[in-house]
């Protein structure tokens, strides 16, 4: 049975050199990197472990050029907008902000009158202490939001010109 055994481990060593003659690293990172191109100090400068009982396939990935930067294509002089036009644009885009604004103030003006100040008019249904707790928060949380819309309609307004 040794006589055998001689014979297959020879053949398996000189199938694994002739496989891959470098040691293959596994060096610590982010990726992990595996690599075989490394000396053995430069290996463990780095911290890397040899791996050794699984075979490894290492793979060359294609380098990714940086892309070719685009010269700016410059805007057809038709492309632009009439000065006209453009007050136009603003006056109507003025109108419809004004017009959602004042929407908006009114929603606000309903709910602050709905909230009471906090204490709300109980309901019918509202038996249960904590239901009244909830609509009351539900209220709280709806002026908050109206008042955040009302804030950045004012900001969208102030940005247009006059």
């Amino acid at each position: 049975m040794h006589k055998l055994i001689l014979p297959l481990i020879l053949s398996l060593a000189t199938a694994a050199q002739a496989q891959g003659t470098g040691v293959v690293y596994k060096c610590p990172g982010n990726p992990v990197l595996y690599t075989d191109a490394l000396t053995s100090e430069q290996a463990r400068a780095r911290g890397c472990t040899t791996i050794e009982g699984a075979p490894i396939t290492i793979v060359q990935s294609t380098r990714v050029r940086p892309a070719a930067s685009a010269p700016a294509v410059p805007r057809p002089a038709d492309a632009k907008v009439d000065p006209g036009t453009q007050r136009e644009r603003d006056s109507d885009a003025r109108r419809i902000l004004g017009d959602e604004l004042r929407k908006e103030e009114e929603a606000l003006a309903a709910l602050k009158r709905a909230y009471n100040n906090g204490e709300p008019e109980r309901l019918g249904d509202e038996r249960n202490y904590q239901k009244y707790l909830d609509r009351v928060a539900e209220m709280k949380a709806g002026i908050l939001r109206k008042e955040a819309d009302i804030a950045a309609i004012k900001r969208e307004l102030a940005k247009l010109p006059l």
